[in-house]
């Protein structure tokens, strides 16, 4: 079964690798900037000063935002998460090799867990714009500071694990 899936998908490597690249950027990207500029700023604005209406509603606004921006990243994971095992599956790469093996587990325990985070926090349960539009002032300042705290922590687990899974695929180097 499975020298069949490989053998129909083969002509369609670069293409499926394309994509998933493609979608990796996106998905690895998308918020960095509006994180970086506007979302960071406006949050350590308000910490500053945090009885000023102005820094409030600023930083409740950049927050907001970067729930609706953040579409992009959450389209994009699920894409990677089918054209990965697609590539994995074409190449016939096994576990023996010790680049993927950390690529895996990488994607497997730090990028998953993450994202079903950040699904919560910006589209579900945690959806700033849904809990002020239905009056849930304390809901929404605590989804606000949840939002935060994991941005804290999601960050630099995105800026050093993305670029190392993008080396890892890319070089595939001998580690061991």
């Amino acid at each position: 079964m499975l020298n069949s899936i490989q053998t129909a998908l083969a002509p369609y490597y670069l293409y499926i690798k394309f994509i998933h690249l493609f979608f990796v950027m996106i998905w690895g990207w998308s918020t960095a900037v509006a994180y970086s500029w506007y979302v960071k700023s406006a949050y350590i604005r308000w910490e500053r000063n945090p009885d000023d209406p102005e820094t409030i509603r600023r930083r409740n606004y950049a927050i907001e935002q970067f729930d609706k921006g953040v579409i992009f990243e959450h389209v994009a994971f699920p894409i990677v998460i089918v054209t990965g095992p697609l590539l994995w599956i074409i190449t016939g790469y096994s576990l023996d090799n010790a680049w993927l093996l950390l690529k895996l587990l990488i994607v497997v325990l730090i990028f998953v867990p993450m994202e079903a985070v950040d699904y919560h926090l910006s589209h579900f349960g945690g959806n700033k714009a849904k809990l002020r539009l239905r009056g849930e002032s304390e809901r929404y300042e605590m989804a606000i500071r949840q939002h935060w705290s994991f941005l804290k922590i999601s960050t630099p687990l995105v800026v050093v694990f993305v670029p190392l899974t993008i080396f890892l695929a890319v070089v595939k180097p001998v580690l061991w």
